[in-house]
C-alpha cells in the first residue's frame, strides 16, 4: 500500500540518501530506512467540499510527530532500532559481510512490533502514557512512550526492547550469517568502543531528545556479561519463534573444528594438538552440524559456539598432559629440549612463556580500564531543575582531567587500539609476546601403540559428572579449593583469552566431560532435562 502512494516521490532522503520512503497514520511520508519523517503529506481525493469535483489538497490535521519547539517526538523502540543500526554499520566497517545487516533488521522489525504492541496493549488503559502535549510527558520524558516501559508490569515483561536486547540481536543475526564473530568477540568490540553501546545514546539524531525518564531506558554505564547476553539471546530465539538456523557446518569458523584452532594459535599450543581436539569434539557428538545448528525442535538451545571450543581445548588438555599437578611436569621432565624442525613441546617451558605474557597482558587490560572514558560526552537530564548543576559538575571534571593530563604528561583517554580477534601475537617480528610454539611436536606425550597414536598417559580425573538440577547454577566456587592448580591457571587462561568468569567456562568443560565420560543413562537424564527447561522458557515467554 505504501509503495503506491509513495511511487511518484523519487527524492533521496536527506539523513541517510535512500529512496525508501512510507506513510505514517497521519499520512507523513518517512524514511524506512532512518526513520526520518519531512514535510511531504499524503495527496488525498477531497469530494466532500463541492460534491461532484475532484479537488486535491493536504491533510490539515497537525502531525503527531511535532510539537511547539519544533522538535519530533518519537517512540522508544525508534530509538532502539537506531542504535541497533548504528551497531550494524559499525559491524559492517570492521568488515562483516553486507547481508548481516539485512538479517539485523529483519529481526529487530520483529522485535519492535511485539515491543509497541506489548507496550500499547492493557497496560496502556490501566497506566496511560502522558501524551506528547501533555504537561508529564514534556517534563519527564523525551520520548512520547517511556513511561509505558516503565511500569511494574512492563518491567516484569521481558517484550519490550532493550539495549541489551539491541546486542542478543546483533548475535543472533552474526550466528544466522555464519560469521566469524562469537559472543565473546561482540562483546570485545563493545568494551573497546568499536560497537556502540555504553554511549550510543550519543549518536542519536537531534530529533531525539533524551530528557528524565529515556535515561533509565538508553544510558548504560556497563557492558553486559557473556552469561547474560547468551542467556537474552536464547530467550528472543523463543520469544520470536525463528525458524531454524543455516546450518554450521565442518567449514564455518563458528564450528568447534576451526574455531578451536584458533584458540589453539592465540593460546600458543602445538598444531598437532588440533587432531585430537577433533576426536574429543567427536566422542561428544559435537562434530556434526546438527549438534551446532539451532533448530526449535531438534536443537532447541543456541550453543556457547567460544566457550565450547574452549572447554574442548581443556578437556583435550586433560587426556594428554594429566593436569593434576604431578604428571604434566613429569611428562616436561622427558621432553627433549631442542629448538628448531622437530622440537617437541615442553608444558613448563610454555607455562612460563604463557605467564609472563599473560601477566602483561592483564596489566595493559586493567590500564585502559582506568583510562576508559565511561560518562557520556551528552549527560541525560532527569529533571530540567538538575541541568545547571550537572553541567557545572562537568565542566569542572573536565578541568580536572586537563590539569591532570598536563601534570602527567600522558593523555588520559585510551590508546588507540588495532581490532583484533587474538589477544596475544606471537612469533619473532616486533612487537610479539613470545616465540611461536605452533610447530612443536606431541611426540613426548603420545606413541604408536597398535598402529594407533595413543597417549602415554592413561588416566584421565574429573569432578562429579551427576546432572544437577535446573535451579542449580554452578559449583565452581565451592570445589575451586580442591581442584589442580594446573586446571585451574588453564582454565583462567581461556577466561581472558574469552573475557568470561571462570564459573561459565568450567560448567562448558563439565558439560563436555559429561558428553564423553558420562554413561549413556545420565546422559539421556541430562537431555532430558534441557528440553524440558527450554520447553518451560518457551512456554513462559509465550505466556508473558
Amino acid at each position: 500500500m505504501d509503495e503506491e502512494e509513495t511511487a511518484g516521490y523519487s527524492e533521496p532522503c536527506a539523513q541517510c540518501a535512500a529512496v525508501d520512503w512510507g506513510l505514517s497514520e497521519e499520512g507523513r511520508f518517512f524514511c524506512k530506512s532512518c526513520h526520518n519523517v519531512i514535510e511531504r503529506t499524503k495527496e488525498v481525493m477531497d469530494l466532500t467540499f463541492i460534491q461532484g469535483a475532484n479537488r486535491i489538497s493536504t491533510l490539515g490535521r497537525k502531525s503527531k510527530t511535532e510539537t511547539a519547539g519544533g522538535r519530533h517526538t518519537w517512540m522508544v523502540c525508534e530509538g532502539f532500532q537506531f542504535i541497533l543500526m548504528n551497531q550494524a554499520d559499525a559491524l559492517l566497517r570492521l568488515g562483516v559481510h553486507p547481508h548481516f545487516k539485512g538479517d539485523a533488521d529483519s529481526d529487530s522489525d520483529s522485535a519492535a512490533e511485539a515491543s509497541v504492541a506489548s507496550a500499547s496493549g492493557t497496560d496502556g488503559e490501566s497506566n496511560p502514557c502522558s501524551s506528547p502535549s501533555s504537561k508529564g510527558g514534556s517534563d519527564w520524558s523525551g520520548s512520547a512512550d517511556s513511561l509505558c516501559y516503565l511500569t511494574p508490569r512492563q518491567r516484569r515483561s521481558h517484550r519490550l526492547l532493550s539495549l541489551k536486547k539491541t546486542l542478543a540481536l546483533i548475535h543472533l543475526a552474526l550466528v544466522w550469517s555464519r560469521e566469524a564473530l562469537t559472543l565473546s568477540d561482540l562483546l570485545g568490540l563493545v568494551n573497546c568502543g568499536s560497537v556502540p553501546y555504553v554511549k550510543a545514546h550519543e549518536q542519536l539524531p537531534e530529533q531525539m531528545k533524551l530528557f528524565g525518564k529515556d535515561a533509565l531506558l538508553f544510558n548504560a554505564e556497563t557492558v553486559p556479561s557473556h552469561r547474560s547476553l547468551h542467556k537474552e539471546a536464547q530467550d528472543l530465539l523463543l520469544f520470536l519463534q525463528l525458524p531454524a538456523f543455516p546450518p554450521i557446518s565442518q567449514q564455518t569458523l563458528l564450528h568447534p573444528g576451526p574455531l578451536s584452532l584458533r584458540y589453539l594459535i592465540d593460546a600458543n599450543l602445538p598444531g598437532e594438538l588440533h587432531r585430537w581436539v577433533c576426536r574429543v569434539a567427536e566422542l561428544a557428538g559435537l562434530f556434526h552440524e546438527s549438534s551446532q545448528t539451532f533448530h526449535p525442535e531438534s536443537q532447541p538451545t543456541l550453543p556457547r559456539y567460544d566457550l565450547q571450543a574452549a572447554a574442548l581445548i581443556i578437556v583435550t588438555m586433560k587426556l594428554l598432559f594429566g593436569l593434576d599437578d604431578h604428571t604434566e611436569w613429569e611428562l616436561s621432565n622427558n621432553a627433549r629440549s631442542t629448538d628448531g624442525e622437530g622440537a617437541q613441546f615442553n608444558l613448563r617451558r610454555w607455562y612460563k612463556l604463557m605467564q609472563t605474557a599473560l601477566n602483561r597482558a592483564q596489566q595493559k587490560r586493567d590500564q585502559d580500564t582506568a583510562r576508559r572514558q565511561w560518562r557520556a560526552k551528552k549527560p541525560i537530564f532527569m529533571r530540567k531543575k538538575e541541568k545547571w548543576w550537572i553541567m557545572k559538575k562537568k565542566r569542572v571534571a573536565e578541568q580536572l582531567q586537563m590539569c591532570f593530563e598536563k601534570l602527567s604528561s600522558q593523555p588520559s583517554g585510551p590508546k588507540d587500539v588495532t581490532t583484533s580477534s587474538f589477544k596475544f601475537c606471537w612469533g619473532e617480528q616486533k612487537g610479539a609476546d613470545g616465540p611461536s610454539l605452533h610447530h612443536t611436536l606431541l611426540d613426548g606425550v603420545v606413541g604408536l601403540k597398535d598402529d594407533l597414536l595413543t597417549p602415554h598417559h592413561h588416566s584421565y580425573w574429573h569432578s562429579s559428572l551427576r546432572p544437577c538440577k535446573p535451579r542449580c547454577q554452578n559449583h565452581f566456587t565451592d570445589l575451586k579449593n580442591t581442584l589442580p592448580n594446573s586446571f585451574i591457571w588453564l582454565l583462567e587462561l581461556f577466561c581472558f583469552i574469552l573475557d568470561v568468569k571462570p564459573s561459565c567456562l568450567y560448567e562448558e568443560v563439565l558439560s563436555v566431560e559429561r558428553r564423553v565420560f558420562a554413561p549413556p543413562t545420565d546422559r539421556a537424564r541430562l537431555r532430558n532435562r534441557t528440553e524440558t527447561r527450554t520447553r518451560h522458557s518457551a512456554q513462559t515467554s509465550g505466556e508473558s
